[in-house]
């Protein structure tokens, strides 16, 4: 029996409008998430791994805009909704945490005001009832003497407490799906460690859906069921995280895979992708990669390839065609 996506992405393009022409940041770009999966979605940097988060949870920086495709949460398309509408989605059906906290806490206020407007807003509470859930998701995410440090302003909290409380401000409303942007980035490994925890807990617990945008595949392996491999503003590969780790189908993905270093080899020196990712204003015809691909064929230069069904995953690559 298949579940139901609650996350719903089909053909995505995101462009930027500019005095010298349009550029095209994401371009076709479509993945699903179910209740309670967690996919990591990873890539270098200006892959559009970022972009399509804030897409999704309706913050693109103008003069971006959603050009084509259709974004649907439980079914609803919600792309297309008034900035009033999604605004009120976002906190309510849709969490969001941030790389760096500081940009998502009001420094003037206390940690627990900033909790209780939260849950207010979206939630039918009394003042009462929505200080008693702030303290019980402050202690929900580790942060321990909640109640002191409800009355505490966000100086006054360390790095990985204030991400703990930015996790908190996300499930305040008890959202189905949570956009998490390089969560663990600022954060030293044990950390890590803990908000890797905490975020599949809250996702077994409260059966949300989580895109986890990161370029750590350390934390990929560690936290997510699939993994979609994003190049250039579109998906190269995606599928189950342990595949796309193992057996790998796209050259971009091997080379990616084969960059990270391994306790149980012994190898003198990593491999490398020769080369950069492209600009958005000089993206290569046909497969964007094939500048850099180690295997490519004339094919490549031409024709742009689909994702494909490869033997693990599904790939984006000429490579994988029939292959399956």
């Amino acid at each position: 029996m298949s579940i139901t996506p609650l996350l719903e992405v089909k053909d995505l393009r995101v462009e930027f409008p500019g005095r010298r022409g349009t550029l095209l940041a994401l371009d076709g770009v479509s993945f699903d998430i179910a209740p309670g999966e967690i996919l990591g979605v990873v890539g270098e940097s200006g892959a559009g791994k970022s972009l399509t988060g804030a897409a999704i949870i309706g913050l693109l920086e103008p003069p971006g805009r959603i050009a084509g495709g259709e974004i649907r949460l439980a079914g609803r398309r919600i792309d297309d909704l008034p900035h009033e509408q999604m605004r009120a989605l976002r906190g309510r059906r849709i969490g969001a945490i941030f790389q760096d906290p500081l940009t998502s806490l009001n420094p003037l206020y206390t940690v627990g005001r900033q909790l209780v407007e939260t849950i207010r807003t979206h939630l039918p509470l009394s003042e009462k009832q929505a200080r008693e859930r702030a303290i019980a998701l402050l202690a929900d995410t580790g942060i321990p003497a909640p109640e002191v440090r409800f009355e505490q302003y966000p100086h006054q909290f360390s790095g990985g407490m204030r991400q703990r409380v930015v996790i908190a401000l996300a499930l305040a409303a008890e959202p189905q799906l949570i956009v998490a942007d390089e969560p663990t980035t600022a954060l030293d490994v044990s950390i890590q460690a803990q908000i890797i925890t905490l975020l599949k807990r809250v996702c077994r617990e409260h059966g949300a859906a989580v895109m986890l945008v990161t370029h750590d595949m350390g934390v990929i392996a560690e936290t997510c069921d699939r993994v979609a491999v994003m190049y250039a503003g579109r998906i190269a590969e995606i599928g189950p995280v342990g595949e796309v780790i193992h057996r790998p189908a796209h050259p971009y993905t091997v080379g990616l895979m084969g960059s990270i270093p391994a306790m149980d080899e012994d190898r003198e020196r990593l491999l490398q992708i020769d080369g950069a990712m492209p600009r958005l204003n000089a993206i290569p015809p046909g497969c964007a990669f094939n500048p850099r691909c180690p295997r490519v064929f004339e094919r490549c230069r031409h024709e742009r390839p689909a994702l494909m069904t490869a033997p693990a995953t599904r790939a984006a690559c000429w490579l994988v065609e029939g292959a399956a």
